[in-house]
């Protein structure tokens, strides 16, 4: 039986509830941060641990439409500050990672500068933007591990078409700090080491363990589309899956990760499903 999907139409959020919304969550984050009783991972160690699980890297400049190229070359100030902070974090068994407790705020103070941040489906300047894409790609790397994700949130909006994009739409995880964050929770019985870097010209990352996984791991999207919706504008969606590999190349598993759910900020190429 195919899935029904509900017409999702924009919000128009008003200036009071954009003003007093953020400050909010944030404060109710910091107050989750000081009651909830779970490990957090604080351990660091600049000695690899031997075992590559995946790895991944993506370009540091992409040349966006109407974005004013020194907000990417500011990301990458900014990214440079982010990983500092998190390469070579060891999250032993039973251990979570959260993104903005290891981070921090990102703040002038600190280093921070403007880069691009995307908002209702545009972008803006703002301090510390760019991080999403240290967020994307721990995300996507923990896609092909064994580790558990606990809190991921989608982008709302399909901002930019998909040329140079090398991963499926919906495989990236948005951040904004401190109430929209990426967690994981090692469940496994090994420790796992996460390692980011840049280079000149890429922003690098892999995960390693103490032991090889049982499995390897395949991420696919299925059930692709896009829609015209009644209100004129057009979604996008598709399903996240993955297929657990053995060690003697049977697949194990095939299982459902997450579903996406978008709107276009820009006129689609319709191939497939659109009516």
């Amino acid at each position: 039986m195919g899935k029904t999907h509900l017409a999702v139409r924009p919000k128009q959020r008003s200036r009071l509830r954009l003003f007093a919304g953020k400050p909010y969550f944030i404060w109710k984050r910091y107050v989750k941060w000081l009651t909830e009783k779970k490990k957090v991972a604080n351990t660091f160690s600049r000695d690899a641990l031997p075992c590559k699980v995946f790895e991944h890297a993506t370009p540091l400049l992409r040349k966006l439409r109407k974005v004013d190229m020194q907000l990417q070359y500011n990301k990458i100030t900014n990214l440079r500050l982010a990983v500092q902070k998190l390469d070579g974090l060891i999250i032993k068994p039973g251990e979570t990672f959260s993104y903005w407790r290891r981070i921090g705020k990102p703040t002038r103070r600190k280093g921070y500068v403007d880069g691009m941040v995307l908002y209702y489906g545009g972008f803006k300047s703002g301090v510390g933007g760019g991080l999403c894409q240290l967020s994307n790609l721990i995300y996507w790397m923990t896609l092909h591990s064994p580790l558990t994700v606990t809190e991921r949130h989608r982008h709302s909006y399909d901002v930019f078409p998909d040329e140079q994009r090398t991963q499926p739409f919906g495989s990236g995880a948005t951040c904004s700090y401190n109430y929209l964050d990426l967690q994981l929770r090692n469940d496994t019985d090994t420790e796992y080491q996460l390692k980011v870097w840049l280079t000149d010209t890429h922003l690098h990352g892999e995960w390693r363990a103490a032991e090889p996984p049982l499995y390897t791991y395949e991420v696919y999207e299925s059930d692709h589309a896009i829609s015209l919706e009644p209100w004129g504008g057009y979604l996008r969606r598709n399903s996240i899956c993955r297929r657990l590999i053995a060690r003697d190349g049977s697949t194990a598993f095939d299982e459902y990760i997450t579903d996406n759910t978008a709107l276009m900020m820009y006129a689609p190429l319709l191939k497939e499903d659109a009516r």
